[in-house]
């Protein structure tokens, strides 16, 4: 007689984003993934021994079914095609759509249920959590909260999504678009008029162009943007969209202490 209550996990797995082949990684959990997107960067292992199968808003369904896998991760409305054309082949997909450090823990312990391992999740965010915290604390004794524009894309000018709002707070700045932050869809963060950056008046600016890298010499020529305090003292830095711009445990760690640590660097610099 069968046992039922035999549960099979997900062996074959493909991940159509990075945050999620990262997560597996962290959880000594990679032998599963079968495929991975072609975006990856993080772990760096990973491009050299896992397939790539997909970009960001495209996938190549024959070589995924080819794969067998019996579970595809994707991400957001972006891949939403994706998950339409993998559905109609009969394979089994989760789209998660993460857009706050709250979800970004949530992503992870639903991962951990998924492939039956939620003591591996578990533990894998409150190592996540115990470093954000860390810098919380750190943030927490410095004495002034610089004001931080993030740009993501810059033409048109596409301000930062919601978990980078609250890792800018927790580094020890304000955001100068919060009101954005609860924008999942980019062309609800467009800043329609640049000179309204001008009015917030930045002391930093941080760029992170989705998959190409930040020219501060750009960002300095657009019109009247001489007069922005960050533009005056060389405040502008860009942090890889890799680190910061996927939501998993890459912008809770390396993304996170890299803006922690240009904030410290500002704040240091008004102390002298």
């Amino acid at each position: 007689m069968t046992d039922y209550r035999q549960i099979k996990y997900p062996e074959r797995i493909v991940c159509l984003t990075e945050e999620t082949t990262e997560a597996l990684y962290l959880m000594g959990e990679q032998d599963r993934i079968v495929g991975i997107s072609g975006y990856t960067v993080r772990p760096a292992h990973a491009r050299k021994e896992k397939p790539k199968v997909s970009g960001f808003i495209n996938a190549k369904i024959d070589k995924i079914t080819d794969l067998k896998p019996d579970l595809v991760l994707a991400f957001s409305d972006m891949q939403a095609d994706i998950v339409k054309d993998l559905i109609k082949q009969g394979i089994s997909v989760h789209c998660f759509n993460q857009r706050s450090i709250s979800e970004i823990f949530q992503m992870i312990a639903t991962l951990g249920a998924l492939i039956g391992r939620p003591d591996k999740s578990a533990k894998l965010i409150a190592d996540l959590a115990a470093g954000v915290e860390e810098i919380k604390q750190k943030a927490a004794l410095l004495t002034e909260r610089p004001k931080v524009y993030f740009e993501e894309w810059n033409d048109p000018i596409i301000t930062g999504i919601g978990w980078i709002s609250e890792l800018i707070q927790i580094a020890g700045g304000n955001d100068c678009y919060p009101e954005f932050a609860k924008e999942s869809l980019a062309k609800n963060r467009i800043v329609a008029n640049n000179q309204d950056v001008v009015a917030r008046q930045p002391d930093i600016i941080i760029g992170s162009w989705c998959g190409k890298r930040f020219v501060p010499e750009k960002v300095k020529a657009r019109e009247n943007w001489q007069t922005i305090s960050a533009v005056q003292n060389n405040e502008l830095h860009e942090i890889k969209s890799a680190d910061i711009l996927q939501p998993g445990p890459a912008c809770l760690t390396d993304g996170l202490q890299q803006i922690y640590q240009i904030i410290e660097n500002w704040h240091q610099k008004q102390s002298n």
